[in-house]
């Protein structure tokens, strides 16, 4: 009989505790808070009263504005009124300034910071470091040359080698190095010779002299003589035949610190990181935003705190969000979307029906943030390049979540594709340079083939990422997938 007692109250026990398990779990009161979701449009023009204007326009069906003035962010005291007014309007805001203007950030922070409360979410410095790298110029560093910085720039060479005190290097995504040996002349001339390096062990060298700018001995008109100024001209190149190298190809080569894509990525981390930590960060610790529209993963390891993925031109969009959701996640920080151009002339925008779609999309895969972009050089008034459209797409969007007819974050990462350490591989087609220094090499066209199955295959419900020890995958993903893997 005891026997019989003591099981009933075990049974009876672990009744009562399933029970109050399954009600604590289910409890309102128990679910993590929901998470923040800001929606809004940029301003990029110029005026203070526009500004105020588009504010006006936009408040009642969004609830984030951003800064985003090439013009304005020289102007503290215009960035503080703006702000000011989103802040009245019961807007969050966000204000942009590029590194060129880190002066004027730091002394706007000085006077502003903590005025506005949580209604200031933080710094949108520069944009774009990723893609640049691939298309146009970058800056990379290194610890051991400290302050001093490279240059990889548009035709895919590094530049801002200082061999010694009149050389300096340049290497080419070929192979081939050019050393410039700047010459002792006269004053104002700019003569120098050009040595041209292959890895075939060829070398040319071409010596080019500038006789457009001299001294005239002799002349009593100034203290240096009569200058004359010439024209192109007056520039003559002579090829030097036989030239003899002072250095040999291979002791230039071993002078260059970017020669793998791993030298490349910690050089393009290491400077700006810097740049970011100091300036976006700085002494208040704001949160850094940018955008980006390649290479999301190193703008996470710089160190900003939010990527805006741009979407939009003629990308594929369930990649960008694969990339930067990716990126966020395994990073730990917050990801948005930023919906930019889809024509390089007017109208820019794609449409209103477009727009609210891939606002959806963003939404639904977790953004905590969805902007659309609203700059073009020849936009005119407070409304730019936002059509009525594109009003009625925001405020669809608006009350579709309000109306909770959307889940947030409704679709969540069900795979993740892993590539090579440090690849940077551009990936907006299967031509696409890696770094912006190299074409594509062996393992682009199997990882091509394999994410656009992987993006047919889960939509929406894929990340990519990269591995590295600092950031495991293991445990994140239900299913993970390997570039090299065979089936």
């Amino acid at each position: 009989m005891k026997k019989v007692y003591a099981l009933f109250l075990i049974v009876s026990l672990l009744f009562v505790s399933v029970v109050t398990f399954a009600i604590v779990y289910n409890s309102p009161q128990a679910k993590p808070e929901a998470k923040p979701f800001y929606v809004g449009v940029t301003y990029c023009g110029n005026s203070t009263e526009e500004a105020k204007q588009l504010i006006d326009k936009v408040k009642d069906y969004t609830n984030l504005f951003v800064l985003q003035s090439g013009e304005i962010q020289q102007y503290p005291q215009q960035i503080t009124e703006i702000c000011d007014y989103a802040a009245s309007s019961d807007m969050y805001f966000i204000v942009y300034f590029g590194f060129a203007r880190t002066i004027y950030l730091n002394e706007w922070l000085e006077t502003t910071y903590g005025r506005w409360g949580d209604k200031f979410l933080g710094i949108y410095y520069s944009d774009e470091l990723g893609g640049k790298l691939l298309d146009f110029e970058a800056k990379l560093g290194t610890p051991e040359t400290g302050s001093f910085v490279f240059s990889k720039c548009k035709n895919g060479a590094i530049s801002g080698f200082s061999v010694d005190e009149n050389s300096t290097a340049s290497y080419w995504v070929d192979g081939r190095i050019e050393l410039i040996i700047f010459e002792p002349s006269e004053l104002f001339s700019l003569n120098q010779t050009t040595v041209q390096y292959y890895p075939n062990g060829t070398i040319t060298a071409t010596r080019t002299i500038d006789y457009g700018v001299r001294r005239l001995e002799n002349s009593s008109e100034s203290e240096f003589g009569t200058i004359h100024f010439g024209n192109t001209s007056s520039i003559e190149s002579i090829p030097l035949e036989n030239y003899t190298a002072t250095y040999s190809y291979e002791e230039l080569w071993a002078l260059n610190p970017f020669k793998t894509y791993d030298d490349v990525a910690e050089g393009f981390v290491y400077y700006y990181c810097n740049c970011v930590d100091k300036n976006a960060h700085g002494e208040k610790n704001v949160t850094a935003f940018t955008s980006d529209y390649a290479l999301y993963w190193w703008d996470y390891q710089i160190g900003y705190d939010v990527i805006l993925a741009q979407l939009g031109w003629n990308h594929t969009l369930t990649q960008d969000i694969a990339l930067v959701r990716g990126a966020a996640r395994l990073h730990n920080k917050d990801w948005g979307a930023i919906i930019t151009w889809k024509y390089n002339n007017p109208p820019y925008l794609d449409s209103g029906e477009a727009i609210y779609e891939q606002m959806v999309m963003a939404y639904d895969a977790g953004a905590t943030y969805v902007v659309i972009f609203n700059y073009a050089e020849d936009m005119v008034g407070s409304y730019g390049t936002l059509q009525p459209e594109h009003f009625e797409a925001l405020e669809q969007f608006w009350n579709t979540v309000q109306n909770q007819e959307i889940t947030h974050g409704g679709t969540q990462a069900e795979a993740g594709l892993v590539l090579p350490q440090n690849y940077g591989w551009g990936m907006r087609n299967s031509d696409d340079t890696i770094w912006g220094l190299w074409r594509p090499d062996e393992k682009s066209l199997q990882i091509w083939q394999l994410s656009r199955s992987l993006l047919e295959q889960y939509g929406l419900g894929l990340d990519i990422v990269y591995t590295d020890s600092a950031f495991p995958v293991e445990g994140v993903y239900p299913q993970v997938y390997y570039w090299n893997q065979t089936s």
